[in-house]
């Protein structure tokens, strides 16, 4: 059976983490890889989730399935947290929430569906947009194309090319976003052109796909649902698919939910029937501790407060690493404008670096990132912060 399988090229993620970790240079620097780290380089359980999996281990008496859906507590309160809690879209019961393995998860079930229920659609999606959106889709089925984003010159949003063309998209067609925190650019649109944009997929029906990977990284956490809450209040159909890695800081756990807002309510349980379907077929049954414990800070009112201050803390420590980072380019005299840094938002940006400038980088001062110059921000401290700025300084 095997013996026709030629080896693949590992993903580039997956190997800078293998060249970082073989490198004995003490001043090493990892920017590649997309967690979030504290000051003192760690990714750390937050304080919130160590309480609430200490009183779900006490509480917790069996490991029998939960069924397709998953956590229902835990879809609850995802869809409070993305619609908020008066939503209009969720009285009318236009709206479905389902656990999945991980924001990835959500994105691939979401593909099926799309793929299942109208197999002609084609998706769109930014350019440049998040590097596994292009294998997830496709693998679902779905044709690909893009539409433009960013401008690398201006480190910016190309907002009246991306008007233009997502504006011929139409019936047929699905959309994909990025709620806040664009990866890898960190470039969103702002209040007012995300009116635009929703009023522009109301106007043309075609079908928004949001990817919400990063909710309270941006603005806060209400502000960064502005997207999703615009598109349900105005679309008949939108899917979100949203990831609680970052916020909740459970990556390994992968916990996930892919949320459907229909036309009416017997079209979302139409709907929801075909997601489980489609995830028996898939994974089965959904994992259960990392949605447990979030359902447990979700409602509980000390916990989620003490939950919101601390996506507040990594929102801040990352905004701040940004301020700093502009700053030390500015006084170290580097003719480059790195002032987009204070713009742009989230963990990613690109740093305008060439391949040869990336290599560079690596070879000569064991700093790792991507090829495309992508770095993650939240991996730079008070330690390493200044050799950083040196070294792209001297490569320049």
């Amino acid at each position: 059976m095997f013996e026709q399988v030629k080896p693949v090229p590992p993903d580039p993620i997956l190997g800078i983490i293998a060249a970082y970790a073989a490198d004995t240079n003490p001043k090493k620097v990892d920017l590649g890889i997309g967690v979030y780290r504290n000051e003192e380089g760690e990714t750390p359980v937050l304080g919130s989730v160590k309480e609430a999996e200490a009183r779900l281990l006490q509480t917790q008496t069996s490991k029998a399935y939960l069924g397709p859906a998953g956590v229902a507590g835990f879809n609850e309160g995802m869809t409070e947290l993305l619609f908020g809690a008066d939503s209009e879209v969720v009285r009318a019961g236009r709206v479905r929430t389902i656990q999945t393995p991980g924001g990835t998860g959500a994105l691939r079930v979401a593909g099926d569906l799309i793929h299942r229920a109208s197999p002609g659609t084609e998706l769109w999606a930014s350019d440049p947009t998040w590097g596994n959106h292009l294998a997830l889709f496709p693998a679902a089925g779905l044709a690909m194309h893009s539409y433009p984003y960013f401008d690398p010159e201006t480190s910016s949003l190309r907002y009246d090319e991306m008007m233009e063309a997502i504006g011929r998209r139409g019936p047929g067609d699905a959309v994909l976003f990025h709620a806040c925190c664009h990866n890898p650019c960190g470039v969103t649109p702002n209040p007012d052109q995300w009116q635009e944009v929703v009023d522009l997929a109301a106007e043309k029906g075609f079908t928004p796909v949001i990817d919400t990977a990063y909710m309270g990284f941006e603005r806060g956490l209400e502000e960064d649902c502005l997207a999703v809450r615009l598109f349900a209040q105005r679309c008949p159909e939108v899917i979100i698919a949203t990831s609680c890695s970052k916020n909740f800081a459970l990556y390994r756990d992968r916990v996930g939910a892919l949320t459907v807002v229909t036309e009416n309510p017997d079209r979302a349980s139409a709907v929801e029937t075909v997601i489980n379907k489609l995830t028996r077929a898939n994974y089965s049954m959904p994992p259960a501790h990392g949605p447990g414990v979030v359902d447990i800070i979700l409602h509980d009112e000390d916990l989620r407060a003490r939950w919101v201050g601390e996506v507040a803390g990594m929102r801040d420590r990352i905004n701040g690493l940004r301020r700093v980072l502009a700053e030390k380019f500015r006084d170290a005299g580097v003719e480059r404008d790195f002032s987009f840094m204070e713009r742009q938002s989230g963990m990613f940006s690109f740093m305008g670096l060439s391949v040869d400038q990336v290599r560079r980088l690596r070879d000569e001062y064991s700093i790792y990132m991507v090829d495309s110059g992508r770095i993650n921000v939240a991996s730079l401290n008070a330690g390493n912060i200044d050799y950083f700025v040196e070294s792209v300084a001297a490569v320049l």
